[in-house]
């Protein structure tokens, strides 16, 4: 992924008076419980995908995008979230999804925000063709959908950010200005104990400067509930 300034940027901010948020869902509550949170996300169904942005449809609809390097967790984490095994798919070999996934959620038939599960990056066994062709793309996705209202970038807290991650912040960072949602999701958390856990927290909150922070452990189900709950507050209005 290619930063249009080609500097290693600072931490990444947010101005909340400029949210962008999608309309508030008729006759739901003013917060979610989590509860109906989990169950909104396990609503997940395949939509579509798409090997380049022209073939992505038009929506509109909240759109939030998971992101991160490769074996960061990301495919996991979606299934997770969504209670189902394979509904984005974990390859064996790192990097080998070139494409962009959509899943519809929502109840009865009824779309009311999409996830899109976009490639992992950073893996060195891709051919370099391939991996420039696939930053400019995420690239130009996270800078030119227009129904993307929030983006989760997945980490190992072991590693932290990389400079592809912050590469990746750095492009995200003008539409965070503008309102775009944010979620630093630590993920793999139980292979931290409580020190190592407080620590994590406490340097990717310095990183992602006005984001949500927050540990996740699919093997444990550490943050499922608190992770589905702002998604569905960012999909109805509500954060």
């Amino acid at each position: 992924m290619t930063s249009p300034t080609g500097q290693r940027p600072g931490p990444l901010s947010a101005n909340s008076s400029t949210a962008q948020t999608a309309p508030a869902g008729s006759g739901q509550a003013a917060a979610a419980p989590a509860a109906l949170a989990v169950g909104w996300m396990h609503t997940a169904r395949f939509l579509t995908t798409a090997p380049r942005l022209e073939f992505l449809p038009a929506l509109d609809v909240p759109e939030f995008a998971f992101v991160g390097r490769s074996n960061s967790g990301k495919s996991t984490c979606i299934n997770t979230l969504t209670q189902q095994k394979r509904l984005a798919f974990a390859s064996k070999t790192p990097g080998r999804t070139q494409s962009i996934n959509l899943f519809a959620l929502g109840k009865q038939g009824v779309t009311d925000a999409v996830l899109a599960d976009l490639p992992g990056y950073g893996y060195a066994a891709v051919p370099m063709q391939d991996k420039l062709r696939w930053q400019q793309v995420m690239a130009a996705y996270l800078v030119t959908r227009e129904n993307l209202r929030g983006v989760v970038l997945m980490c190992d807290p072991r590693q932290g950010l990389t400079e592809l991650d912050d590469i990746l912040l750095e492009v995200i960072r003008p539409r965070v200005e503008q309102g775009l949602k944010f979620l630093l999701l630590l993920t793999k958390a139980d292979k931290l104990n409580r020190s190592e856990a407080n620590k994590a927290l406490s340097i990717a909150r310095l990183q992602a400067g006005g984001g949500e922070v927050k540990l996740f452990s699919a093997l444990k189900k550490q943050g499922v509930e608190e992770t589905s709950l702002l998604l569905w507050q960012w999909a109805h209005g509500q954060s």
